[in-house]
């Protein structure tokens, strides 16, 4: 009986930690800037631009790319997690084999928790190691986003093949 609630918890996790890091940014976003910002003073490819202006400029830009990375955390959490629990209400309705309906299930409930992440690692990695290392680093999150849309290829295969049990 869990390993049937189990993808429905995990879409609701990754819904609430979109949500707390939208409340986070409401209550001190500051917090976040100011963390980009010590990150960016200790990354050694940025202090080793001799030119002040040019440094800067790297600096300015990082900074808002960097922000951008938390906000999509928030944006992929949320809107993730929303088709995730569509997508697991609607499969329920599906009359398909069991195994089709666990591997679609599972693949768009962790899919879709993992992918987001690799946004919030590279937001919080990324000033000091660089976005693009940390990017690299944090890879194998990036990926989950094939497994969620492997997972809604799924459904969509599901849906047209097999038939809907709509009585309640």
């Amino acid at each position: 009986m869990i390993l049937r609630k189990l993808p429905f918890i995990i879409a609701v996790l990754g819904m609430a930690g979109g949500v707390l890091i939208g409340i986070l940014f409401g209550a001190n976003e500051d917090f976040f800037q100011n963390r980009i910002s010590a990150g960016l003073a200790r990354n050694h490819d940025i202090q080793s631009i001799s030119d002040n202006s040019e440094r800067e400029a790297k600096i300015k830009t990082e900074s808002a790319k960097l922000w951008r990375c938390y906000q999509r955390y928030h944006f992929h959490a949320n809107g993730i997690a929303g088709l995730s629990l569509a997508i697991l209400t609607l499969m329920s309705f599906i009359q398909a084999p069991h195994l089709l309906r666990f591997c679609v299930q599972y693949s768009v409930a962790v899919g879709g928790f993992l992918y987001p992440f690799v946004w919030l690692l590279i937001a919080i990695y990324g000033p000091e190691i660089g976005r693009t290392e940390a990017h690299d680093t944090f890879a194998i999150f990036g990926y989950m986003g094939g497994v969620f849309f492997v997972g809604i290829l799924g459904f969509i295969f599901a849906a047209l093949k097999y038939p809907w049990n709509l009585e309640i």
